[in-house]
């Protein structure tokens, strides 16, 4: 997938380019900018001290030299305080002038750390917002795979809201998988509800509520005509999205760019009517067409899958549908905060 968020050390990400969130004199500091200059050998120090240092805001690129990157692009970011000094604008620069400078020197692959967000003080979840917005905003123009690189969970952090919602929404509708097969239990047993015998006591009509009975999304109720319905019957989800993405007025491009899924994949999609994605990638194409729940539900289907109340993942994503939340890229930040599986491909 294009924009991928990982928990990894930045210094042994094999990519052409790494960025080093640098202070302004370029001669190495603490943090991640002691751990590039410490894994890449003296040599960077001592082609960073030719650059003559870097203003906030702008970017130099230095060879890898033992690092498995290619290239370390050198980036300041700027320091918090308070917000109402232009930190955001010479934030979004950082990232946009090192994506720039990946793309003169033909890098395919870079990965960032989150820009600022640690001595430097700025708000994780502001400094994660950013950089996800600026990186896939660059992505709808270029070919290029880009890693935002996590080390530890206390490095990360989304809106604490988002996540208050998302956990709260989790707890609602969450149901165990054991609970959830009770009824299919109770018929696999011959127990059916019949106000006459005693078993018919134990359940309450809570228990065979369409969410309990089944784990799918409903099937699209939308007005069609017979011969639409029989033509689609056996329609596969190839042409079914290729379908959907003529109806929806989007480009090719747009539209696998929206899913955060690469060009390749969407060309094997296209040429292969019979192709099976996986349930990500199946999902991420039903986000970038901005369909509702019970169409992605029907989607799902037609690649073998459903969504089902006893998986965190699918209530995540329901939870997004649900609220018209179509940005993959923020779905897939509430996803890593909750260690489930990115979207795309």
């Amino acid at each position: 997938m294009p924009l991928q968020i990982v928990r990894n050390d930045i210094t042994k990400m094999d990519v052409d380019a790494i960025v080093n969130a640098a202070n302004e004199t370029l001669l190495g500091g603490g943090g991640v900018d002691g751990s590039i200059h410490c894994a890449a050998g003296p040599e960077l120090l001592r082609e960073c001290i030719t650059l003559g240092g870097c203003k906030t805001g702008s970017a130099k690129i230095t060879k890898g030299y033992k690092l498995p990157a290619k290239y370390v692009i050198h980036t300041v970011g700027p320091r918090w305080r308070g917000g109402n000094y232009g930190e955001r604008e010479l934030l979004i620069s950082c990232y946009k002038s090192s994506l720039e400078l990946a793309k003169e020197y033909e890098c395919e692959t870079i990965a960032f750390p989150l820009i600022s967000s640690g001595i430097f003080g700025y708000p994780k979840d502001q400094a994660l917002r950013i950089a996800v917005d600026t990186i896939s905003e660059f992505l709808l123009g270029n070919d290029m795979t880009v890693y935002i690189v996590i080390f530890d969970r206390k490095s990360y952090q989304i809106s604490e809201k988002l996540f208050s919602d998302i956990s709260e929404y989790i707890d609602d509708n969450y149901v165990d998988e054991q609970i959830d097969r009770f009824p299919e239990r109770r018929r696999s047993l011959g127990i059916f509800r019949d106000s006459k015998t005693r078993e018919s006591a134990v359940f309450d009509e809570a228990d065979e509520s369409p969410e309990m009975l089944s784990c799918a999304s409903e099937p699209a109720k939308s007005a069609m005509s017979l011969n639409d319905a029989l033509n689609q019957i056996d329609e596969s989800f190839s042409q079914m999205l290729l379908r959907k993405i003529d109806e929806s007025g989007m480009t090719d491009a747009e539209c696998y760019k929206k899913a955060n899924i690469d060009r390749k994949l969407f060309s094997k999609i296209r040429s292969d009517k019979l192709y099976k994605p996986s349930k990500p990638t199946a999902i991420a194409f039903a986000v970038a067409l901005e369909l509702s729940l019970d169409e992605t539900g029907e989607m799902l289907m037609k690649a073998g899958f459903a969504l089902s109340r006893s998986n965190k993942f699918d209530i995540i994503i329901k939870y997004f549908i649900e609220n018209k939340n179509y940005n993959i890229f923020e779905i897939n930040e509430a996803l890593f905060a909750f260690d489930q599986n990115l979207l795309g491909a």
